[in-house]
C-alpha cells in the first residue's frame, strides 16, 4: 500500500465509530451465512461486539474458521460454566491489586505500576481477561493523575509506567502528550511503556504526532502491540512500525495461546518471523486467562509446553517469546517451563 493510499484511509477516531457491532452484518460481508452463526451471536449479550473494519479487511472472505473472525465473532460457548473461570481471574479487583490511593492505579510488580487510562477498547476480543471489569468505575482525569505522580513520588523504587487500559490509545495525542510530560517529570522513572491492541486493529492509530511525542519524552518508550496470528500484520502496520523503530521506539509484541487460532508452533513461528521482519521483538506468549466466557480458547500446559519446545527447535532464541502465566497474588508472570532440558539456539 503507498503512502498516498495510506493518507487517504479514514481517521483512527472514524474508524472506531465505523466497527461493525452486529454480527449478521459481519458474516454477510465475508460472505458467510448468519444463520449458521444464530446461536452464536446471541453471545453478545454477555461481551458486546466491536470489530473495527481494518482488522475485517484482514479475514478471509467465505472462510467461517478464519482465526481473526474467531477472535472476536460471539459464541454460544460463552455461555458454558468452566470450572476454574470466574470473572476476575486475576484478582485485581477482589485481591485489591488496585492502590486505595488512586483510581486504576495497579502496583503489582516492585519496579512498575500498571495505570488503567482509558476503560474503552477500538476491539472487543472475545478472550480479553478483562472484559467483566468494573471500568464505569474508573475515570481517569487531572485528579488521579496529580495523585498518580504522588504516589510515584513516594514510591521512589519505581521506574517504570506502563499505559494500559482497556486500551490507552483511545486517549488522543493531545491527552497522552499531557500525561507522558508530567510522568517525565518524576525523577526517578526511568520508562514509559504502552501496551496497545489498536495498531494492530487499526494501523492508522501510529500517528506521526504519536511517534514525535514518544521520541521527544527523557523516558524510554516501549511500545507493546498485542498480536495473535500472522495474518493481523498488514502491509500498512508494518509500514508505520519501521516508521516507529526508525525514530528509535522499542517494538515488542505479546500474544495469547488461542485453541483453534494459532495453537500450533507453525502459526507461532510465521508470527515471530513476521513480526521480526516489521522490526519487532515476540515477548511473551501467554497462556490464556481464566476470565468467565472463554473456557473454549484454553490450550492444556502440556500442549502449550510441546509448542513452545517445537518453537524453540525451529526460531532461534531471539524470535521465541516466554511462556508465561498470570496469576493472581503473585509478583511477576509465572514461566511454564516444559519438564526435562530445553535446548535453546
Amino acid at each position: 500500500m503507498s503512502q498516498t493510499q495510506i493518507a487517504t484511509r479514514p481517521d483512527w477516531r472514524l474508524e472506531i465509530q465505523r466497527a461493525y457491532t452486529n454480527p449478521e452484518l459481519l458474516l454477510t460481508n465475508l460472505g458467510l451465512e448468519p444463520a449458521q452463526f444464530h446461536a452464536d451471536c446471541k453471545a453478545r449479550a454477555l461481551f458486546p461486539m466491536r470489530v473495527p473494519r481494518p482488522f475485517v479487511e484482514l479475514m478471509q472472505q467465505g472462510n467461517r474458521d478464519d482465526p481473526l473472525l474467531l477472535q472476536v465473532l460471539p459464541r454460544s460457548q460463552e455461555f458454558d460454566q468452566a470450572e476454574g473461570y470466574t470473572d476476575d481471574p486475576l484478582g485485581e479487583v477482589s485481591d485489591n491489586v488496585l492502590t486505595d490511593e488512586v483510581d486504576g492505579l495497579l502496583h503489582k510488580y516492585r519496579s512498575r505500576v500498571l495505570l488503567i487510562l482509558k476503560g474503552g477498547c477500538a476491539v472487543n476480543c472475545r478472550y480479553c481477561f478483562r472484559r467483566h471489569f468494573p471500568y464505569q468505575d474508573i475515570r481517569f482525569n487531572q485528579r488521579q493523575l496529580q495523585q498518580t505522580l504522588d504516589y510515584l513520588s513516594s514510591h521512589p523504587e519505581v521506574n517504570e509506567v506502563i499505559l494500559s487500559g482497556g486500551d490507552p490509545l483511545m486517549a488522543s495525542d493531545a491527552q497522552l502528550k499531557s500525561i507522558i510530560e508530567q510522568l517525565a517529570s518524576v525523577a526517578t522513572l526511568k520508562r514509559i511503556r504502552i501496551h496497545s491492541r489498536l495498531p494492530v486493529v487499526i494501523p492508522s492509530r501510529l500517528t506521526r504526532q504519536l511517534k514525535e511525542l514518544l521520541v521527544s519524552t527523557r523516558l524510554k518508550p516501549i511500545l507493546v502491540i498485542h498480536a495473535n496470528h500472522g495474518n493481523e500484520l498488514s502491509d500498512t502496520l508494518e509500514q508505520h512500525l519501521d516508521d516507529y523503530n526508525q525514530a528509535g521506539i522499542l517494538l515488542l509484541n505479546q500474544s495469547v495461546l488461542l485453541a483453534g487460532i494459532n495453537d500450533s508452533s507453525s502459526a507461532l513461528s510465521s508470527l515471530s518471523e513476521r513480526l521480526f521482519a516489521a522490526n519487532v521483538l515476540p515477548y511473551y506468549l501467554h497462556q490464556l486467562d481464566k476470565v468467565t466466557g472463554a473456557a473454549h480458547f484454553e490450550v492444556s500446559d502440556y500442549r502449550a509446553q510441546q509448542i513452545w519446545q517445537e518453537m524453540n527447535q525451529a526460531l532461534p532464541g531471539f524470535l521465541v517469546p516466554k511462556l508465561v502465566r498470570e496469576v493472581a497474588g503473585e509478583h511477576s508472570k509465572t514461566p511454564i517451563m516444559p519438564p526435562g532440558p530445553v535446548s535453546i539456539t
